[in-house]
């Protein structure tokens, strides 16, 4: 019996007779021949509910990954009978030891689950000694178990709403986040008014009364579905979208002061021949002034109190060298500014802004002043109420890391899984530890 219980706690088994152990030298691996003890036989895989037996499964000898014992891979193997479920039909029995139509032990799969919120595809791989799509199938399998343990929409009342692209060819995640947690609550696939509905639908009236503040970019079919599913939510615009609006009209200002930079570089220097130019070459103004021009991005992107002592000098250069794109410059940091005020001198500062960017001649940023004009209430809702989608754009950010290290997942479920597991605070707990708390308040560990 204790032989039994100590097989059972190596394997990370449960309700199961450990018939035998038997070591494979040439493959090096540790088979263990195990079924299930009688109580825990005779249950549909699917739904868990007791089924008239079909047939007993003889001959048709199944394997389960289980977790390595040291440096050897660990096989589970039984025979398994099929029932017949009034739900579901004939259907293979449930185990103890696995998911139904998984190929992996429940201990395996946590600790794979474990392991890809925490390490590089990399690592997970090589240690487990598993393919990185098998890794994805596991993390699916892992989160639709939590997610029925656990509510992620449960106590939403601040939330914000985003799109993300996760995949070239304009494939795009539609994500929310409970600004009070800052957890990823919910995300699909797609981008559109039917995939934010899924979202409404699956809140429900009731908690959608629930919701009193809504953040979001200024994407109408985001406005249209929350103003239709909660009509008495304050909706704002979130300013760090408006502040990254302004900075694409710098970056696009910018491109545009360096290309006809190059293009004067090009009409009035002769072409530089083969070798170092000669000691007495006269020097190349044209070609350096654009080569600076392209080297001020960060200099001109970055906020003035976290400027060096080199970015500094470099945008005073741009302020002597191109009037234009400095007074660009400064009309982004004027934007900027105007979200750390109080309310009531907002209202009149983007005013002021408005006819400055309207007038300033400078077609990235008349084309943004429009913008902000259209979305002038929204944009003052927020700074009024505090709104922003930081803790949006913050699980975005990481998203977009997950996205480079999930790459190879046959389908977007299995990001999501990943991203539910590492970012909506249920992330999973290594086999043989004490339970995790359902929700976890820590910062994720960078990946």
């Amino acid at each position: 019996m204790r032989e039994s219980s100590l097989w059972r706690a190596v394997f990370g088994v449960e309700r199961t007779v450990v018939e035998g152990v038997d070591f494979d030298p040439v493959a090096g691996s540790v088979v263990v021949s195990v079924r299930a003890v009688a109580r825990a036989r005779g249950r549909c895989g699917r739904c868990g509910r007791r089924g008239r037996g079909y047939d007993r499964g003889r001959g048709s000898r199944r394997r389960w990954r289980g977790l390595d014992l040291g440096v050897l891979q660990t096989w589970l193997e039984a025979d398994l009978g099929r029932v017949e479920c009034s739900l579901h039909g004939v259907v293979v029995e449930q185990v103890p030891w696995a998911r139904h139509g998984a190929g992996h032990t429940y201990a395996f799969d946590q600790q794979v689950a474990w392991l890809a919120t925490r390490m590089s595809k990399s690592a997970v791989v090589e240690l487990m000694r598993v393919a990185w799509r098998t890794v994805g199938a596991i993390m699916a399998r892992v989160w639709a178990d939590i997610e029925t343990l656990v509510d992620p929409l449960d106590g939403l009342s601040r939330i914000g709403i985003d799109e993300i692209s996760y995949k070239r060819g304009h494939l795009y995640l539609t994500v929310v986040v409970d600004h009070e947690s800052g957890r990823l609550v919910w995300a699909a696939p797609g981008q559109s008014k039917a995939t934010l509905q899924q979202f409404f639908d699956e809140l429900g009236p009731q908690r959608c009364a629930a919701i009193t503040h809504i953040a979001a970019d200024g994407a109408g079919w985001i406005a249209d579905v929350a103003a239709l599913n909660c009509p008495t939510a304050i909706r704002g615009i979130d300013p760090f979208h408006v502040v990254q609006w302004a900075n694409e009209a710098l970056a696009q200002t910018r491109a545009e002061s360096w290309r006809e930079a190059r293009a004067i570089a090009r009409a009035t220097e002769p072409k530089r021949g083969l070798g170092r130019p000669p000691a007495d070459a006269p020097p190349r103004l044209a070609s350096q002034r654009a080569k600076a021009l392209h080297g001020a991005r960060t200099a001109l992107w970055k906020n003035p109190e976290n400027l060096t002592e080199n970015q500094t000098a470099k945008l005073e250069w741009v302020a002597l060298t191109d009037p234009r794109l400095y007074r660009a410059y400064q009309l982004k940091e004027g934007l900027r500014v105007i979200f750390k005020m109080p309310p009531d001198q907002a209202t009149e500062a983007i005013d002021q802004w408005l006819s400055w960017a309207s007038r300033c001649r400078i077609p990235a940023f008349t084309k943004l002043a429009r913008s902000i004009r259209n979305h002038r209430t929204g944009i003052l809702t927020s700074i009024e109420h505090r709104m922003s989608n930081a803790h949006t754009e913050s699980v975005n950010t990481r998203i977009r890391l997950l996205t480079r290290i999930a790459f190879g997942f046959r389908s977007p479920q299995a990001l999501i899984a990943l991203a539910m597991l590492t970012l909506g605070g249920h992330r999973p707990k290594l086999p043989g530890r004490h339970p995790a708390p359902t929700h976890q308040t820590e910062e994720p560990v960078n990946l």
